[in-house]
């Protein structure tokens, strides 16, 4: 399909790994994918003032999350450990200091997504703290990670098109609300015309977006995917679909600019 340049993940709930329909989408994608040589995922479950970059040891799971069945505390996924990207990030002009967190292990906003999108475990992975929520400090942080593509590091933001737990109903075929479906098609269309700075004043200038969002910090990965592949990429979807009536699973995957959308 040719060269993906960065990559948007709604990551869901931690019972979406349970998720078959999900899994399938995320595991099918994966493997349309050119060779992957690391994953630099940013997740909305880690949040810093400045950068911090971990497992650079081998660390168990992060199961941040209460009250789901025992069974989802039992998952494992040991990718190898990101040195690769690591040494990459810190050779980037201009990123500035990043600190190690050599034993902070894999949000269940990275393991969760990861395991469906390589479920083999086989390439590294490394996270990166969210330097704050700022759309636009994040959009730039996102062009500074870009050069990271010519390594074969896909950069990935993960969090969700939209996140209101308030607002879940319990039933996870529920009929999509409103809202939801409003703020996730506005979203969708902003994104195809490469309208990134609607998005990233999306507070103002999306329907329902304190609905969708309200807080910011599902919805910010989305803008380092977004600068890390630049204006001219050409976006898809490789997954489409709501669960529990307002949580869009939809995913972004952008391409260079030769690549079928």
């Amino acid at each position: 399909m040719g060269k993906i340049r960065s990559l948007f993940l709604s990551h869901g709930a931690p019972s979406s790994i349970e998720d078959a329909e999900w899994m399938a989408a995320l595991k099918n994608f994966g493997e349309s994918l050119e060779k992957i040589n690391g994953v630099l995922v940013l997740s909305a479950h880690w949040v810093e003032k400045s950068l911090y970059a971990g497992p650079l040891t081998p660390t168990p799971l992060i199961y941040d999350f209460w009250g789901f069945p025992e069974r989802l505390y039992r998952v494992r996924y040991s990718a190898p450990i990101g040195s690769n990207i690591l040494d990459a990030l810190q050779d980037l002009p201009g990123i500035g200091p990043i600190m190690p967190a050599p034993g902070r292990g894999l949000d269940h906003g990275m393991w969760v997504p990861m395991t469906g999108l390589f479920p083999s475990a086989d390439i590294p992975v490394l996270g990166l703290s969210l330097p704050g929520t700022d759309p636009g400090r994040l959009y730039a942080l996102g062009q500074t990670l870009a050069p990271l593509r010519e390594k074969g590091i896909l950069v990935v933001g993960s969090g969700g098109m939209t996140h209101n737990l308030g607002a879940l109903i319990s039933n996870d075929k529920a009929p999509v609300v409103h809202w939801a479906h409003a703020f996730d098609r506005w979203a969708t269309e902003k994104i195809q015309s490469g309208d990134h700075t609607s998005l990233i004043n999306f507070w103002k200038e999306a329907p329902n977006a304190s609905l969708a969002h309200p807080t910011i910090e599902h919805f910010a990965p989305l803008f380092v995917a977004m600068g890390a592949a630049g204006e001219e990429s050409h976006p898809s979807f490789p997954v489409d679909m709501f669960r529990y009536g307002s949580l869009s699973l939809r995913s972004v995957a952008f391409w260079s600019p030769d690549a079928p959308s």
